[in-house]
């Protein structure tokens, strides 16, 4: 039987990438596949990118998301957005 704590984050990781299925359509094309799902604290989910040329038109189309997303059932006060650095090579 897997542990409560497991099952919770499955069910987060979950949560968030539908989250992300569910904004994907109001993410300009280019823009996608740079953009993946993170973590979700309370009432803030976490996107995270690529580069901070998608960060900068993520930011100007947060309220949108976050508007979205409520609109779809989930609390989300806010979207905080999160470049990974290039894993080493």
């Amino acid at each position: 039987m897997a542990s409560p704590t497991l099952a919770r984050l499955a069910e987060l990781g979950r949560d968030s990438n539908e989250r992300l299925r569910s904004i994907l359509p109001l993410l300009p094309i280019a823009l996608r596949s740079a953009v993946k799902a993170g973590p979700i604290e309370g009432t803030t989910w976490c996107l995270l990118l690529d580069n901070s040329a998608t960060a900068a038109k993520l930011r100007q189309i947060a309220p949108t998301l976050e508007a979205h997303l409520r609109s779809k059932g989930w609390a989300v006060e806010s979207i905080r957005l999160k470049v990974q650095k290039p894993a080493a090579q």
